[in-house]
């Protein structure tokens, strides 16, 4: 160890070993240590300085995919440490990190309600959690929550897998950058706007978290597109697998129901809503 220099400290060792093996991607030798404060990363002398800006690059955005990728590829040259605690907390402690309340509340809101679904309940919950049968204000009054009921409620394991992770990825992204109070204007309005425009178009038997999940597809690749600085953003090749399966829905070639209308209102909704904060952005400066 005597040849390489401390670079910096994190208090997961998961994290380390992430950031160490991204600076083994670019040929930059470097280890992981256990010390009294945490675990240090140390990289060779001849690199320290480019790795200390890689360091601040990092630190902003952990979860970016560029990092996993070098995990993949460099992960089994790094030495396990004695006192790991197991894949399972390797999973939850990043898991948690990326995740704000607001993110966890909704991820398992949506999981128990499918669970308790599996257990024998998903007729009665379906029943409970269904938008009105017929949309009125007296309606409205008597059982508000029916505007937001079918976004918690998934029919399959892959309909809440597909979302609920969407949902914890981009969910994440905005309520970490953005805070709390934005992401639950995103969920409230994308969720109602896309429940109310399917049930115009197929009636109240739909259900799912997809029309919220492409309302945020929409708001970070617009707010990507038009406020690069708030440091959200999707790639364009997902931008454009999500724009295809979209399409793809509306074909009718698929062998599963989709909620067509849910998932084109909520991207519409969510890219409208990037649009205004980005007007608002340019009277306040």
């Amino acid at each position: 160890m005597a040849e390489l220099l401390p670079l910096v400290h994190f208090k997961q060792n998961n994290i380390a070993l992430l950031f160490a093996n991204y600076l083994l991607s670019l040929n930059i030798k470097a280890d992981v240590v256990k010390e009294p404060q945490g675990f240090a990363v140390y990289c060779q002398p001849e690199n320290h300085h480019q790795a200390t800006l890689l360091v601040a690059e990092f630190v902003q955005q952990p979860q970016h995919p560029k990092y996993q990728q070098a995990a993949w590829d460099h992960g089994d040259t790094q030495q396990q440490l004695t006192n790991e605690h197991g894949a399972i907390s390797t999973f939850i402690q990043p898991f948690l990190a990326h995740a704000g309340i607001i993110t966890l509340v909704i991820f398992i809101l949506c999981w128990v309600t499918f669970l308790a679904s599996l257990l024998g309940f998903s007729q009665p919950i379906f029943t409970e959690l269904q938008f009105y049968q017929t949309l009125s204000i007296d309606q409205f009054i008597a059982q508000p929550y029916r505007l937001l009921g079918p976004a918690i409620f998934h029919f399959s394991w892959l309909h809440i897998v597909f979302n609920s992770m969407w949902w914890w990825q981009l969910g994440g992204d905005i309520e970490k950058k953005l805070g709390k109070i934005s992401l639950i204007n995103l969920f409230l309005i994308s969720a109602i706007i896309s429940n109310v425009g399917q049930f115009l178009v197929s009636g109240a038997n739909f259900g799912g978290l997809s029309g919220v999940v492409y309302g945020l597809v929409g708001f970070v690749w617009w707010t990507g597109w038009l406020t690069p600085e708030k440091g959200l953003f999707l790639s364009k090749p997902l931008v454009g697998f999500l724009l295809f399966w979209l399409l793809l829905g509306f074909t009718n070639i698929l062998p599963v129901n989709i909620a067509n209308t849910a998932h084109l209102l909520g991207l519409v909704s969510g890219c409208l809503l990037a649009w205004v904060a980005s007007l608002k952005r340019k009277q306040v400066h």
